[in-house]
């Protein structure tokens, strides 16, 4: 672990050379970006699709909600383990195997008319996603050093990953206008031709000396934990909070993940070392990425389904009107390692904070007749500068002094923490704006809102209470 001295190139600011890339160095950072673009695009696509695919198979909303939900089980559940497995038996290997099985049931997800097999291929994409991701980071934590060079790397891999999603929405109502299917095939040729490049260009790296004990064991409370946990968390409100399953799930889960940390803490090579979590900036910036991702994307989705089952918005029409946000984000990456420079991450972390809770309260004054100009756009505006802000700052936060051997943990430490903090949130979320059950069609537009109020409301309390995790370093000179 590298001390506090060294600690401060990355996330303090600092006077630094300009960043010069070899053409090699590029295109690396190119395919990763790209398969992480893929990533988010093929999320926000599908979910602009979802009344499409209910009404060509012929599904209601509890079954709709599983062709996301198994995304986020596979995703969430495998994230930690999938950086953990790159570290050991070789980033390029496993970055390569993953997309590969992503292309694979893209393809297959785009032709059954089973929805049961379609579900099926969303919960395998979100296990290849759990790989990718984090490999994908790690790969350029690897090969780019830290300091400016990695920092700037960073800002523009995960300004990818948001811009992917964003812009997603667009591309998924250009998509879902030729067909539903579209949404899944579009991303396999994308898929198959970075698969080749990345065979040309990503270098070939060495597993870890400490692959001699792969901590098996470890692997699979770790995995089972997790699939239980994630798997509660987003049934929980269709089962009941209270109910003996959501319990026993919760208790279950913990149980598996106990027996892991016991694990852990005896082999001689354990799958997570935890000592990295004392680390205070490593514990806060997922704390920070818990916050940034809950709240946003429970946000989009109450701002969705208000758009559309309220004031009766198409989907395209929805996306274009968040589509400022996104273009804030995609706009901001080649000056984002900049900015971490100029005033470091940390003071990036709170005003991104800042921005995105001033953002969600300012939201809650729209009515049911808002003026988009008005009303909506300085919320969007906020959001998409608080994201651009927060998430590429709080990545180099999370991996900044961690030694290349333990790059991948750290990877998929971030990593998870914003897909599990996005199911937490957006279960509860979900809990509270379904309780009344009713038809968008049976009730007023007033209404409606009303039940949706909560949500906004617990938006926006998650981002203050991130921004004041974020904070506590500061407070605490303060108070000295």
């Amino acid at each position: 672990m590298t001390s506090p001295t060294t600690l401060k190139t990355s996330v303090e600011p600092t006077l630094a050379t300009a960043v010069r890339w070899t053409r090699a160095q590029w295109l690396l950072l190119m395919v990763v970006c790209t398969v992480l673009a893929l990533d988010g695009l093929d999320v926000s696509m599908v979910g602009v699709a979802l009344p499409s695919i209910g009404q060509e198979l012929h599904l209601g909303t509890d079954s709709l909600q599983w062709i996301v939900s198994a995304y986020v089980l596979g995703y969430g559940s495998l994230l930690l383990l999938g950086g953990r497995l790159a570290d050991l038996l070789g980033r390029r290997r496993i970055f390569l195997i993953a997309l590969t099985v992503f292309a694979a049931a893209s393809l297959l997800g785009g032709l059954v008319d089973d929805p049961a097999v379609l579900i099926a291929t969303r919960f395998v994409k979100g296990l290849a996603a759990a790989f990718t991701a984090p490999t994908g980071f790690s790969i350029i934590t690897t090969n780019f050093a830290e300091g400016r060079e990695r920092n700037k790397a960073l800002s523009i891999f995960t300004t990818f990953g948001a811009s992917g999603f964003s812009l997603g929405l667009v591309v998924g109502g250009l998509m879902t206008s030729l067909s539903w299917r579209w949404t899944f095939l579009v991303s396999v040729p994308i898929a198959v031709i970075v698969v080749l490049l990345g065979m040309k260009f990503i270098p070939k790296d060495k597993p870890s000396a400490e692959n001699s004990g792969h901590d098996i064991w470890g692997a699979v409370t770790l995995a089972l934990g997790m699939l239980g946990l994630v798997y509660t968390l987003v049934s929980a409100p269709e089962q009941g909070w209270g109910s003996v399953a959501t319990i026993a799930g919760f208790a279950v889960s913990v149980a598996v993940l106990a027996a892991f940390a016991v694990i852990e803490n005896k082999v001689k090579h354990p799958l997570i070392r935890f000592g990295i979590l004392k680390e205070g900036w490593v514990a806060r910036a997922n704390l920070s990425a818990v916050g940034l991702f809950g709240s946003y994307l429970s946000f989009q989705f109450i701002v969705t389904m208000f758009l559309q089952s309220v004031l009766g918005w198409t989907p395209l029409g929805m996306a274009l009107a968040l589509l400022p946000a996104g273009l804030l984000v995609a706009t901001s990456a080649p000056f984002a390692d900049r900015l971490i420079e100029k005033f470091g991450a940390t003071q990036l972390i709170l005003t991104g904070l800042t921005a995105l809770g001033l953002g969600y309260v300012l939201f809650l004054r729209v009515g049911t007749t808002p003026n988009y100009a008005m009303d909506i756009l300085p919320s969007v505006v906020l959001l998409g500068i608080g994201f651009a802000l927060a998430f590429p700052s709080i990545n180099v936060q999370a991996t900044a002094g961690i030694k290349d051997s333990e790059q991948g943990l750290a990877a998929g430490l971030i990593q998870t923490s914003t897909q599990v903090g996005a199911a937490l949130v957006l279960a509860v979320t979900t809990a509270l704006v379904s309780g009344h059950g009713q038809a968008a069609g049976t009730v007023s537009a007033q209404a409606m809102l009303e039940q949706y109020r909560p949500g906004l409301i617990l938006s926006a309390a998650v981002a203050i209470a991130a921004l004041l995790v974020a904070a506590a370093p500061a407070r605490r000179r303060a108070t000295r």
